[in-house]
């Protein structure tokens, strides 16, 4: 389903179902170390998607294991995401030479958490949020904000290699195009220092899910 909000040049895995019968590399079982049983089918699965989408890639199967800030680190060539909640997972790459990054985020349609959304939006988002509320009160827009700003992190942390918070990007969102416009209000560092602030999204929102993606082109100049 992801991979209607994301253009040609990624391939995206999805699934609704666990699947279990894969085989980790031994880096991906220290990984996991004493996880829990839920955490242990989200990461199976999510490792599924991924070894399905590197097929797709034409590249083999290659351990996948966190970071230091969670991010899933690809082979070399190659760039992406994966996501998981509570009844799916996916996860979409692309070849470096193509894209300079992929960020996916899936949730529930449902409100967020009380108290979450004083976390996340900013002051000048409120409005637009309480604004789309009353056109479209089938979307949770309050959702679909945190489920876009972490696509955002997605993109921005591979590249940067320095934290993003929630306050330090204002989004818009267009409600007919199915889109977002996300602009940073912190400079990218020198490692991303010839990627815009302005960075462009879709979402969707169906069958019980919220989701989000941004898929980020090379500048002129630094292409691979």
């Amino acid at each position: 389903m992801i991979e209607e909000i994301l253009p040609p040049e990624v391939v995206a895995v999805d699934t609704r179902e666990e699947c279990l019968d894969v085989e980790l590399f031994p880096e991906e079982r220290v990984a996991l170390g004493q996880a829990v049983e839920k955490r242990r089918r989200e990461f199976t699965t999510a490792r599924a998607c991924a070894r399905q989408a590197l097929a797709q890639l034409g590249l083999p199967p290659s351990p996948i294991v966190n970071g230091e800030r969670g991010e899933p680190r690809w082979p070399v060539g190659v760039v992406g995401a994966i996501t998981h909640c509570a009844g799916y997972r996916g996860c979409a790459l692309a070849r470096a030479g193509q894209l300079a990054g992929v960020g996916i985020d899936a949730e529930p349609s449902a409100p967020l958490p009380e108290g979450v959304l004083g976390e996340i939006a900013r002051a000048e988002e409120r409005p637009l949020l309480r604004e789309l509320a009353r056109a479209e009160p089938a979307v949770h827009w309050d959702r679909l904000l945190f489920c876009a700003k972490e696509t955002i992190y997605k993109v921005w942390f591979p590249i940067a290699r320095c934290w993003l918070g929630f306050e330090d990007a204002t989004l818009t969102i267009d409600p007919a195009a199915r889109t977002f416009q996300a602009r940073l209000l912190v400079p990218w560092p020198e490692a991303g220092a010839h990627f815009p602030a302005l960075l462009e999204g879709r979402w969707l929102v169906r069958d019980g899910l919220t989701l989000a993606a941004i898929a980020l082109t090379h500048p002129d100049d630094s292409r691979i």
